[in-house]
């Protein structure tokens, strides 16, 4: 990240810990099983089984190590009960180009733009980030191009 500063809803948080949790108690677990197994096949040199395992284990161990960190240095935040403005942890609904979308505003940590949770360091999320109900905006996407929106509502 470019700021190295994390930043969670309370939600996000549950989610990476309820993750966490999972990789070190049920997939290290697993993983280390596979390993096991795949030993028991004999030369470990030309072992494709092992070799597989070994590599999902630096993955999950690297994905432990994110997690972690991320836990250790972020900042949970709570979305205002009453704001009129867009926060982060708001599910703001806009009019963009005609069409309807709905995005919940997060930290980049636990953004997922497949189920609408966009970062407020995206182009959308920081343009988003302080508007009102009825506000008119236009931000540069990604790509160069302009992208107008209009904000229909604000949930929080």
């Amino acid at each position: 990240m470019a700021n190295d500063k994390f930043i969670l809803t309370a939600e996000g948080r549950a989610k990476l810990e309820e993750e966490l949790h999972y990789l070190e108690t049920e997939k290290r677990v697993e993983i280390g099983e596979r390993i096991k197994v795949a030993r028991e096949f004999g030369d470990i040199s030309e072992n494709s089984e092992y070799d597989d395992a070994k590599n999902e284990q630096g993955m999950m161990e690297a994905r432990i190590a994110e997690i972690t960190r991320i836990l250790s240095e972020a900042t949970v935040v709570n979305a205002p009960k009453r704001s009129n403005k867009v926060n982060i942890g708001s599910t703001v609904t806009v009019d963009m180009e005609g069409r309807e979308r709905v995005f919940t505003i997060v930290g980049a940590a636990e953004s997922d733009v497949a189920s609408g949770k966009i970062s407020n360091e995206s182009p959308v999320g920081a343009a988003l980030i302080g508007k009102k109900k009825g506000d008119h905006i236009e931000t540069t996407g990604p790509t160069g191009r302009v992208i107008e929106m209009d904000i229909l509502k604000i949930e929080h």
